[in-house]
């Protein structure tokens, strides 16, 4: 049952998350002429753009990578490139975001970080930064000890969740500020509720849902990957999904029933863990 949870939660976030790439392009490109890269409201179009792919959509996706199962078997270090290159591409992809509104206001002559929402967004891509370098340093570079690892990594856990946050409310505002800039001096104000006004409205509640979705995931015990030696019983339901009994399918493995190089020696648990208890984990009948 957890399994199956796992997996409705995980699809249907990345349907969320499609979706919000889908609608974000169907907004700039129907109602404010699509995109050019010259330095006109052309170019400002990627900004929103950039930013839920790459401070959204993205950075969730480098977050959950170790959420799924997969990840639990083998070595660690292939997961921790993927997920490091990942954020790296998230990153370029922000960054890229703030060069094409400071190229915008460099040409207009409008000053650089005045509102909320770029403070909003500014103080999140420097955390972004720092999270990311730090991150490389310390976790993926291979002569840091293991006791420091230890000690940065709920910090480390602590500062992803908030940088996602702060991402959020940084689309968030960044579509409100959008439509009172576009709107303000139409035939249709956005007290009138127009139909962009509702599009966009209905695209940062998505965004919201997207974003509670993840979190929601990153927050269950049960779907993190384990500590070496440490199994709640929703991780051994996932582990023993991911490598089935072939002798008697759809019955669970006891924990003395896995081979010695099986999945749970690849997260620190050895035979001298097993032989502690000879009682299946989830007796039937």
């Amino acid at each position: 049952m957890a399994v199956g949870w796992f997996y409705l939660s995980f699809y249907s976030l990345w349907f969320l998350g499609l979706m919000c790439i889908i609608l974000t392009i169907y907004w700039v490109q129907l109602w404010h002429g699509g995109f050019a890269w010259d330095g006109t409201l052309l170019m400002f179009n990627y900004h929103p753009v950039f930013m839920v792919v790459g401070s959204v959509v993205l950075y969730s996706a480098a977050s959950l990578l170790y959420r799924l199962p997969q990840s639990w078997v083998g070595p660690k270090l292939p997961w921790k490139i993927g997920h490091a290159m990942l954020h790296l591409l998230a990153f370029i992809l922000t960054v890229l975001g703030l060069v094409a509104v400071f190229q915008l206001h460099r040409r207009s002559r409008i000053t650089n970080l005045y509102s909320l929402h770029s403070w909003l967004g500014i103080v999140t891509v420097f955390l972004f930064a720092c999270q990311w370098f730090l991150g490389f340093v310390v976790f993926l570079l291979p002569w840091m000890s293991v006791w420091l690892r230890s000690l940065l990594k709920p910090i480390h856990v602590f500062f992803g969740v908030i940088i996602l946050s702060l991402s959020i409310a940084s689309v968030i505002s960044g579509i409100n500020e959008k439509l009172f800039f576009s709107l303000n001096n139409a035939t249709e104000p956005y007290t009138n509720l127009p139909s962009e006004a509702i599009f966009a409205n209905s695209l940062g509640m998505l965004v919201v849902v997207f974003g509670l979705l993840v979190l929601y995931i990153l927050l269950v015990s049960s779907w993190k990957r384990p500590e070496p030696g440490i199994l709640t019983e929703g991780q051994v339901e996932r582990r023993l999904a991911v490598h089935s009994n072939p002798t008697r399918p759809g019955v669970s493995r006891t924990v003395t029933e896995l081979p010695s190089d099986g999945p749970f020696e690849a997260i620190g648990i050895t035979a001298r863990h097993r032989s502690c208890d000879q009682r299946p984990l989830f007796p039937h009948g």
